[in-house]
């Protein structure tokens, strides 16, 4: 049994060095094999190596002839622009030469042409007559010389303004509202300096082009003249014209009227035009029942029967009433009569001096409140934007001038009425020492 198992394991081994044997001679073989195709890869890549170095020589070869062949062109057309920049100097030089006073003149227009297109920009002539600021173009804006076209173009431009800005004319346009909405109308332009339109005046905006309402209008005085110098036909009309272009009607426009002034005063402004107002209709009453009373009075004096619908006829009545005979009784009874009616002759008096002289306290007092925000504003925000402290001046300005507007007519008021209360009891003591003295002489 040994000897069985052992030569079985014999024949294992034997099999087992066979089967090795032949794996390492086939991978020789592959190897072999793999070594010759190797070798022939190499081989086409040298060939094709050494095919591409001679190609590569001949493209080298060719790029050097064409860098020389370029080099050779730049070299004449070196040569050639230096004699073009010679022989351009020269024509240059003979241009100066030839043109002498010429090129200022040129220059001169030029500026002309810029000054003009400018000036074509916000003139309302362009308003009739759009584009022209256009036609200067190539003309302002050019470094060569202007041609006679050109030439001709400027004078005729400049000539057209001259003559259209001596000129009052009427022509039809788009206008454009304050709202923004266009509509058509008949526009009167006088000169360069004004346009109407419906009696109102327009303002030519140079960006957009066109004629717009302004927004507000100027005093009613200006108003009136502009439509009294659109429905005249003949004969010279005095109108209000703007030689600034625009500055002045925009200046105009922007000054307040009365009511905004009197805004301006604030609370203290409006207590001051109450206070003058209550004033100025009291005084105008009783110069009036003052007036009513002098006729009654003058009336009793010419009439034989005392009235009691006066002053004078119930002093009358009183000395009628007496009957003792004795002029100091009869003196006494007419100086207390006199005395209850002095009461209503001067009634209202001290009111109309207490008015007269609160208004310009109240002025005084909006000037210190005035002066009090405008101080408040530069605390705040300094002295570099005066529109802050407008409001501040402007009350305090206002309320002054208020104060002196209500006060001054006051006081005229106040000596008118009080002057002619005078007169009436001055009469009243007249009338009574006539009486007393005919009581005397009986």
């Amino acid at each position: 049994m040994k000897k069985l198992i052992f030569c079985f394991l014999l024949f294992l081994g034997s099999q087992a060095v066979v089967a090795d044997h032949l794996d390492l001679d086939q991978l020789l073989r592959e190897v072999k094999k793999t070594q010759g195709q190797e070798a022939k890869i190499n081989r086409a890549r040298e060939s094709q190596f050494l095919a591409e170095k001679n190609k590569q020589q001949q493209l080298l070869q060719a790029a050097r002839a064409s860098l020389a062949k370029q080099e050779r062109l730049s070299s004449q057309l070196k040569a050639h622009l230096d004699a073009n920049e010679e022989a351009l100097s020269l024509l240059e030089t003979e241009l100066k030469n030839r043109s002498g006073v010429l090129g200022e003149l040129f220059g001169v227009a030029r500026q002309a042409a810029g000054d003009l297109k400018a000036d074509l920009k916000h003139s309302l002539v362009s308003a009739q007559f759009p584009g022209r600021a256009e036609k200067l173009n190539t003309i302002a804006d050019s470094k060569a010389l202007p041609t006679i076209e050109q030439l001709e173009v400027l004078w005729f431009t400049l000539q057209h303004e001259m003559t259209e800005s001596g000129k009052v004319v009427y022509f039809n346009t788009e206008v454009e509202q304050a709202s923004g909405k266009p509509h058509d109308a008949k526009v009167m332009r006088i000169g360069t300096f004004n346009t109407l339109a419906n009696g109102e005046y327009l303002q030519y905006s140079a960006e957009t082009g066109r004629l717009t309402q302004l927004a507000r209008q100027p005093e009613s005085k200006y108003l009136a003249l502009a439509t009294e110098f659109s429905e005249a036909k003949s004969g010279p009309v005095a109108v209000g014209v703007d030689p600034t272009r625009g500055v002045i009607l925009s200046m105009l426009i922007q000054a307040p009227d009365t009511v905004e002034r009197v805004q301006q005063g604030g609370l203290i402004g409006y207590i001051i035009l109450v206070l003058g107002a209550i004033g100025f209709i009291y005084a105008i009453i009783r110069l009036i029942t003052l007036g009513l009373t002098g006729k009654k009075m003058n009336a009793q004096m010419d009439s034989s029967d005392a009235n009691i619908n006066n002053p004078l006829g119930r002093v009358f009545v009183a000395a009628e009433k007496d009957q003792s005979g004795d002029a100091d009784n009869l003196e006494l009874i007419l100086d207390e009569a006199i005395t209850r009616e002095i009461p209503v002759l001067e009634k209202g008096l001290s009111m109309i001096k207490l008015l007269a002289a609160v208004a310009p306290l109240l002025g005084l007092l909006g000037t210190v409140t005035g002066m009090i925000a405008t101080f408040q504003s530069i605390s705040l925000f300094g002295t570099g934007d005066p529109k802050l402290m407008a409001s501040g001046i402007s009350q305090a300005l206002v309320t002054t001038m208020l104060g002196l507007c209500v006060a001054i007519p006051l006081l005229f008021l106040h000596s008118l009425v009080s002057s002619r209360s005078r007169i009436l009891v001055q009469i009243l003591d007249e009338q009574t020492a006539g009486l007393i003295s005919k009581r005397v002489k009986k």
